[in-house]
């Protein structure tokens, strides 16, 4: 996995989710999502190709999945299939290492992969008239992959890099990435995690990596999928061309046919680990293969448990009885036996045995009595929504094919499981919780903060169970060692086609009478809907000592109205197939739902209900409060997140932006519901809001449902008190800050300065200045610090230019020894870029890296209302939509090279590193001997000093 790449375990993030007061069940319609229209062949070779044209986009994705993952890695490798994957954007025969990224990146387009238990993948987004590039280049990685020892030794320190990023430094990430494959296998190879242990990647030797490469990635154990704007018979001819030529091998592929025996006695495991914020809860329970009958009602059982703020899960544990933070369920399902996981993450004060008590109580309800069938079409109405999402993009339907092949081996699984899923009954989930959700059943483990455990005790060690089948790597005979080909023995990328014109969305703009702005964007490729309430007011605007006004307001905003309860609102736009989310940002606030372009109207008046008449009541406070609290305390158990925490207080002092958005426990439990009264008022005005309205509907049905439902909005006498970001006249001065966090996993490492606001000319200039420094994989700062020294999964940078001037940050995560490396790295290239003009050969790619993320951001409905709201509270021009990519191309490298002398200088940056500081202390203060070192213990967060 490169920078994204985190394959591991969890499909379904942790995300709150409510349950009663339902409307009357309505329709499902199964037809609403459309088969995926594609055409399919097999080479000669075994190679099976799909193709999915869309002459509505300007883009094509190439994919390429392997039917090999890291259930196949070898006996002592464990994480091995992972790590190969990474070896695979080097070198091979004709493409010089990170060429890949030369092909995708440079030409506005992305690479990433990712590994499974049961597949690894490569996929690319590029503009439509490189298809043929990428083609040739996924053939020859295919077929004539060099593996050396340099590029061999630097990947598999970046996967150390990973795990410890992943898995030791992150909270809870052992739980997520280890011990649940552990506890739910006894004989599979599943139970492996699939990023391995430091241990096991040090023992894969480079011929080890050779064997694997020649004994699974062949043509025919692989799918080429392309999809978006493509001439169909040119295609066939390029495919032949590249792919047809790959020889299939003599020798049968290895397959991995243990069978997994029913588990009869329940298991239960408790452990304590550090950097645990909270006590946490999860149980497994296995479900059989994806392609099983039963797999669309345990999708759906799935849904009803914890999709959606009214789902059981959340309206019992987190929203009625206020026993947990985040409590969810998610689907693990595979080619083989899988499991469905519940979890709970307790809330503050709250034991990990009354979790699993709640838990096991609601899975029993399941078993015990039929849903209702208001829960059950609402589940399925989600579902429906969701997979509609999930094919907005020529991507999305792309990955829903290739995974319905390579998971279920039928290219139509997905389409097949949508009707199923239509006709799932409240007995077929009430049966299959019975068949498969026994107690008996179950693996349990309980993942406890280590200052828990009592004097003495340890905790139970999970590893994987030695009755687990593993085998050797059956290397082939003979092995090939491809070498690099010589200059002028070496092919090249064919050259690229004609530029294929990408339209941008119109916006239409107009104002109702009491002067709400509505912005309307038609987009009618899929029936879809966003609809988003944005306000000019945001966090920037919370009083002294009331760090986190703003957000909890917005929490707090969707929790009930004069006429509606909070669980009833949960309830009813969740029937509708969507939710309902608010919250605020530095500069802006929102409140929004994306449905199924006909639950329009219903979806428009909940939304305006809950933004003009919301109850603010005490008790929805006091669980918003206790939420936030908890969920600040993971936070701030994270090194990289703390870090970004600590360097807005250096950077932005007591101003406006230097506190914590989200606030801290001190000043949320200052909080008051007058504050929270007040903030209301001085935020929700019609005179400084917008209504912006994307997808499947015409501008004169806008217009309709914006004066029906907020055309008699009035502006409120007493707006409250509101102020907004000063701008920085007068920053900080720059500091050094230590912020020691024994025993992290890892050091997360800041160096952050002001900025500027998004109105002043030079942003054009500073954004691509920072795409050069930080922006993508193959920018300065990855480069230096991932790809020639692999001290980090990833290393970046960011600016954020708001209403009035932001930070521009560099940012990574290394292991604490290096730290001090990271931090110089980071600072001499900040200054290269000041003092050195940018070569137009690095120049033009790293612009069009910029244009081409800006593109595929503006592809969904909620992209487009995202980048729309962003405009509106940064008092930005709707046209900049249309003049992002000229604006972009106008930068020359004097523009940029003078930016980045203003704005990129360090020596008026910060430097924050949260750590294991006994690691790197010595070595930083050699540089920095005024440093500050704060134990995270005493960290003041509320005020600039941090102490």
């Amino acid at each position: 996995m490169r920078l994204s790449r985190a394959v591991l375990l969890l499909g379904a993030a942790l995300l709150p989710i409510t349950a009663q007061a339902k409307p009357a069940p309505g329709p499902v319609a199964a037809a609403a999502v459309k088969p995926i229209d594609f055409t399919e062949r097999t080479l000669a070779n075994g190679l099976k190709v799909y193709a999915i044209r869309d002459t509505g986009t300007s883009n094509v994705a190439v994919q390429v999945w392997y039917d090999v993952g890291s259930k196949d890695d070898p006996a002592g490798r464990s994480g091995f299939a992972h790590m190969f994957e990474h070896l695979m954007f080097k070198a091979t025969k004709n493409l010089v290492s990170e060429q890949m990224d030369r092909l995708t990146e440079d030409v506005g387009g992305y690479n990433n992969a990712s590994t499974n238990d049961d597949y690894t993948n490569y996929y690319e987004i590029v503009p439509a008239n490189h298809l043929q590039r990428l083609l040739f280049a996924e053939s020859d990685r295919m077929a004539s992959l060099v593996v050396e020892p340099k590029s061999f030794a630097s990947e598999r320190d970046v996967v150390k890099e990973e795990l410890r990023q992943s898995t030791l430094a992150r909270p809870y990430g052992k739980l997520f990435s280890v011990y649940f494959s552990a506890i739910s296998y006894s004989r599979h190879p599943y139970a492996r995690s699939t990023i391995g242990s430091i241990e096991n990647l040090e023992s894969a030797s480079i011929d080890d990596v050779r064997a694997f490469h020649a004994t699974y990635y062949r043509p025919d154990n692989a799918i080429l999928v392309v999809s978006g704007n493509f001439d169909p018979k040119q295609l066939d001819t390029w495919v032949d061309q590249y792919f047809a030529g790959i020889a299939k091998p003599d020798r049968p592929i290895p397959r991995v046919s243990v069978t997994e025996p029913e588990r009869t006695v329940a298991t239960h495991y408790k452990v304590y680990e550090p950097n645990t914020p909270l006590p946490a809860v999860m149980i497994s329970y296995p479900i059989p293969a994806d392609n099983d009958p039963d797999s669309p009602a345990i999708s759906v059982l799935n849904a009803v448990l914890s999709q959606g703020e009214s789902s059981r899960l959340y309206e019992t544990l987190v929203y009625r009885d206020q026993l947990a933070q985040t409590a969810e369920s998610f689907l693990d399902s595979k080619q083989g036996p899988g499991n469905l996981g519940v979890l709970a993450i307790m809330a503050g004060g709250k034991t990990a045995d009354a979790g699993e008590s709640a838990l096991r109580r609601e899975v029993a309800r399941l078993r015990d009595a039929p849903v209702s069938p208001a829960e059950l079409s609402e589940a399925k109405n989600e579902i429906l929504t969701g997979a509609l999402k999930g094919r907005e993009t020529a991507e999305g339907k792309a990955s829903t094919l290739a995974a319905s092949v390579i998971i279920d081996g039928d290219p139509r699984a997905s389409d097949r499981q949508l009707a199923q899923i239509a006709l799932v009954t409240a007995a077929d989930l009430q049966r299959v919780a019975r068949k498969y959700l026994r107690d008996e059943r179950s693996a349990t483990i309980q993942y406890l903060p280590v200052e828990s455990a009592p004097a003495g005790v340890k905790g139970d060690t999970i590893k994987v169970a030695p009755s687990v089948v593993v085998t050797p790597l059956a290397a082939p005979a003979k092995v090939e060692i491809v070498t690099p080909a010589g200059d002028a023995d070496r092919l090249k990328p064919p050259a690229a086609g004609p530029a294929v014109a990408a339209s941008m969305p119109s916006p239409r703009d107009f104002r109702l009478a009491n002067g709400l702005r509505v912005v309307t964007v038609e987009k009618r490729d899929l029936p879809l809907l966003t609809a988003s309430l944005v306000s000019d007011v945001g966090g920037a605007a919370d009083p002294a000592a009331r760090a986190g006004l703003g957000s909890l307001t917005a929490d707090v905003l969707t929790k009930g109205t004069a006429t509606r309860s909070a669980t009833q609102i949960a309830a009813q736009i969740e029937a509708l197939g969507g939710s309902i989310e608010s919250g605020a940002d530095w500069d802006g606030s929102s409140v929004s739902v994306t449905v199924k372009s006909d639950q329009a109207t219903p979806a428009l008046a909940i939304l305006a209900d809950v933004a003009r008449h919301p109850a603010l009541a005490a008790d929805e406070l006091e669980r918003a409060r206790a939420l936030a609290i908890d969920g600040v305390s993971v936070t701030l158990k994270d090194p990289a997140q703390l870090a970004g925490l600590v360097a807005g207080r250096a950077v932005f002092g007591n101003e406006s932006y230097g506190h914590v958005l989200s606030g801290t426990p001190e000043s949320l439990k200052a909080i008051t519901q007058s504050d929270i009264r007040s903030a209301y008022q001085s935020t929700w005005q019609p005179g400084q809001s917008t209504l912006i309205l994307v997808g499947d509907i015409t501008p004169d049905a806008a217009r309709e449902l914006a004066e029906k439902n907020f055309g008699s909005w009035k502006e409120s006498a007493d707006t409250g008190s509101k102020t907004g970001a000063a701008a920085l006249l007068t920053p900080p001065a720059p500091r050094v800050i230590v912020v020691d966090m024994p025993d992290a996993g890892q050091a997360g490492v800041i160096v952050a300065r002001p900025g500027i606001a998004r109105r002043d000319p030079a942003f054009y200039p500073a954004s691509v200045a920072n795409t050069v420094l930080g922006g993508g994989f193959s920018s300065r700062l990855n480069q230096e610090i991932r790809i020639k020294r692999g001290l980090a999964y990833g290393a970046g940078s960011s600016l954020s230019a708001r209403r009035d001037p932001g930070a521009i940050a560099a940012r990574t995560q290394t292991k604490n020894p290096t730290a001090p490396e990271t931090v110089a790295i980071m600072i001499a290239e900040m200054k290269r870029l000041g003092t050195e003009p940018v070569a137009a050969s690095e120049l033009e790619p790293r612009k069009a890296t910029l244009i081409g993320d800006f593109g595929r951001r503006v592809e969904t409905t909620g992209g487009i209302a995202d980048v729309l709201g962003d405009y509106v509270v940064e008092r930005v021009p709707l046209e900049e939509l249309k003049t992002f990519t000229a604006s972009v191309s106008a930068v020359d490298p004097a523009a940029v090279q003078a930016a980045a002398a203003k704005l990129l200088d360090p020596s008026r940056a910060s430097i924050v590193v949260v750590g294991d500081a006994k690691l790197f202390i010595d070595a930083l203060r050699k540089d920095y001997p005024n440093l500050e070192l704060i134990p995270a213990s005493a960290l003041k967060l509320d005020s600039a000093a941090l102490k």
